[in-house]
């Protein structure tokens, strides 16, 4: 099992020395990938009492290229989105960056992708909302094309590629592209179908089995191997829990459903940048040895 962390992108703060000193501190205890979440810009909330999201303008998200460019240096981590909100950003593009993070790390890179929640962000960059889950499946195609192609013609919906290609191609061809989302018929055929791994919020016991099933049957149905989708979940302690107990607790769980990927999470406990760093090392007692 690929045993990883959650950048706490919101509590980190903005200090690249500080985001260094994580990494670093991540693989000098043992743990192999570092996963970072994705938001553009966050919508501003004190007139939108219908607002639900769980983050908004006061919430720090670094951009995940750039990051991953910067700890390319500074780290042999395995990096991976968790996840970039794939349809609000341009696919050429998207495939340029993947390509050039996967050659600076030597293939130590997973592309995560979700189609996001937060119309105020679709809007300010200049994308249609309700159009994004059918752009989405589109992108996909086109993304595998232009990693593993010299030239590529593609004429979609919503993309036109004219004989043209990307240098340099990653060194996996194509990179693993693990798709988020929650356990909705939809999207978990849409995992099935397309996917190389899903990074699940669904628990084990919480209806995580049942979603794993219909995953499979969609791969077998796309004419896949039913085991084709990796599985990457989460360990992260309740407020008021000791980390030590509850983090191995659900690191078997994850175990005992075939996850080959969990990250531990110390997000949402109140840490400062020095104490999230401190975390690390409690974590790796409890779950690396």
């Amino acid at each position: 099992m690929n045993l990883g962390v959650v950048l706490p992108q919101t509590e980190i703060g903005p200090d690249p020395k500080t985001l260094a000193a994580f990494a670093r501190t991540a693989e000098e205890c043992g743990f192999t990938s570092l996963v970072a979440y994705d938001h553009v810009i966050g919508a501003d909330v004190s007139d939108r009492p219908d607002w639900v999201g769980p983050y908004d303008v006061t919430s720090q998200f670094h951009e995940p290229f750039v990051l991953f460019g910067y700890l390319a240096a500074v780290t042999n981590l395995e990096l991976m989105p968790g996840v970039l909100i794939l349809p609000q950003r341009q696919t050429v593009l998207v495939a340029k960056q993947a390509a050039e993070v996967n050659v600076l790390t030597g293939g130590r890179f997973r592309l995560g992708v979700g189609i996001g929640w937060n119309a105020v962000e679709y809007e300010a960059l200049g994308v249609d909302f309700g159009t994004r889950a059918v752009l989405y499946e589109e992108q996909v195609e086109l993304l595998r094309r232009l990693w593993t192609e010299d030239v590529v013609t593609f004429e979609g919906r919503f993309h036109t590629v004219d004989r043209a290609g990307i240098l340099p191609r990653p060194v996996q061809r194509p990179i693993p592209l693990w798709m988020g989302g929650g356990a909705t018929p939809a999207v978990l055929n849409r995992i099935g179908r397309l996917a190389d791994g899903w990074v699940c919020n669904t628990l084990p016991g919480h209806g995580l089995e049942a979603a794993l099933g219909v995953i499979k049957d969609a791969t077998e149905a796309a004419g896949r191997p039913r085991d084709a989708v990796q599985l990457q979940g989460i360990v992260q302690a309740r407020p008021g829990e000791d980390p030590k107990n509850a983090l191995p607790r659900q690191l078997e769980r994850w175990r005992g459903v075939g996850a080959t990927h969990v990250a531990v999470s110390g997000l949402n406990g109140g840490r400062t940048p020095k104490e999230h760093i401190a975390f690390l090392k409690t974590a790796a007692e409890a779950l690396v040895g």
